[in-house]
């Protein structure tokens, strides 16, 4: 005796088969719709996906933002004085300044958290509008995760906002958990983290739903060496895969190891931009790195050969004079019976540029 639900045993051959062709023709028929990518199925997810696979490459989308005299007022208080820059499909650009130059403003504007009162913004050659925002990965300057929510739960949490879900949002946490060392906070809540753990999380939370753009303000705050250098290296990661990403801080020394381009606002306004090396060959090769023994300390005093002096543990700075050469004052030293063991011109850094550019504004 067969048990129920075995009747199909007991059944002749030719009534077995012409059952199975039934049974297959219904799953045919009623098989629920397809998944995409293991996401949770609805229409925004479907159209998330079209509107992915109908972009252009990044590398066609010239650039990927624009602001045209974007001029954003609070009152009678001007945040943004006729900014206007361009930013460049798979590279870094630097959004640089000193605190309340206005770079934050400009990026809420981007992310279309506030409105300019004049001027024009494209993203991606379009009016910024709502439905570009899933291009968007944004880590905010102001921190904020919810304290008593598991670390895994608020990263799927954020995810489903950009329209990532299911299987292949899990994968993402466990992968990204993976490459910041913090597998092991998964199932922790944010108020048992240090505060570079929860920068970890946040910076998870801006790129795990694969962004085209990525915005990190000031995305190193709270983070030691160690995990500066990560995050760094993970940065250059995405510029490697494609991604375009701007990147603001007034720290100019990080900024000098990762961005390509770079635009320098003081008190609301742009003062420079660029390449970074268009920038630095713009101020010159005027400073000349030097040691030596014996006389001719004299030698740098002379303020027709010498701007300034930065002095060093081991060596000096020299910053030239307007006009000075930097021959004329190695012959100098010499004369003066100097014994020179190093004598190297050097490009400005950043942190020069901004210190000239912004401390004397």
């Amino acid at each position: 005796m067969s048990r129920r639900g075995d009747d199909a045993r007991i059944l002749p051959r030719a009534g077995r088969d012409r059952g199975a062709e039934i049974v297959g023709r219904a799953r045919e028929t009623f098989a629920p719709p397809p998944r995409i990518n293991s996401r949770i199925f609805n229409p925004g997810t479907y159209a998330a996906e079209d509107a992915r696979h109908t972009r252009k490459p990044l590398s066609e989308q010239q650039p990927t933002l624009r602001l045209e005299r974007v001029t954003k007022r609070f009152g009678d208080f001007t945040a943004v004085d006729g900014l206007s820059l361009e930013v460049r499909a798979g590279r870094v650009f630097g959004l640089l300044g000193p605190n309340g130059a206005g770079k934050t403003t400009t990026i809420r504007m981007i992310v279309g958290i506030t409105a300019p009162d004049e001027g024009r913004l494209e993203l991606f050659g379009r009016r910024v509008t709502p439905d570009l925002q899933n291009r968007i990965g944004y880590l905010p300057e102001e921190r904020g995760l919810y304290k008593r929510m598991k670390v895994g739960d608020q990263l799927k949490f954020f995810s489903e906002l950009k329209g990532f879900a299911g299987r292949a949002a899990d994968e993402a946490v466990d992968r990204w958990l993976a490459k910041v060392k913090l597998s092991d906070w998964k199932r922790k809540k944010s108020s048992e983290l240090s505060k570079g753990m929860q920068q970890k999380v946040q910076f998870i939370a801006a790129v795990m739903h694969d962004p085209d753009l990525l915005i990190l303000d000031e995305p190193f705050s709270g983070l030691d060496p160690v995990n500066v250098e990560l995050l760094k290296d993970l940065v250059l990661e995405l510029k490697a895969a494609g991604k375009t990403i701007i990147f603001s801080t007034h720290q100019m020394e990080v900024a000098e190891r990762i961005c390509d381009d770079i635009c320098l606002v003081n008190r609301s306004r742009k003062v420079l931009s660029g390449s970074i090396r268009e920038v630095k060959s713009g101020f010159g090769r005027n400073s000349v790195a030097l040691r030596f023994e014996g006389e001719g300390g004299g030698v740098l005093e002379d303020a027709a050969l010498v701007a300034s002096i930065k002095r060093h543990s081991d060596y000096n700075e020299a910053l030239l004079a307007t006009g000075a050469d930097a021959q004329e004052l190695l012959r100098r030293l010499l004369a003066a019976g100097a014994r020179v063991t190093r004598f190297e011109l050097v490009e400005p850094s950043l942190h020069d540029i901004f210190i000239e550019k912004v401390g004397g504004a």
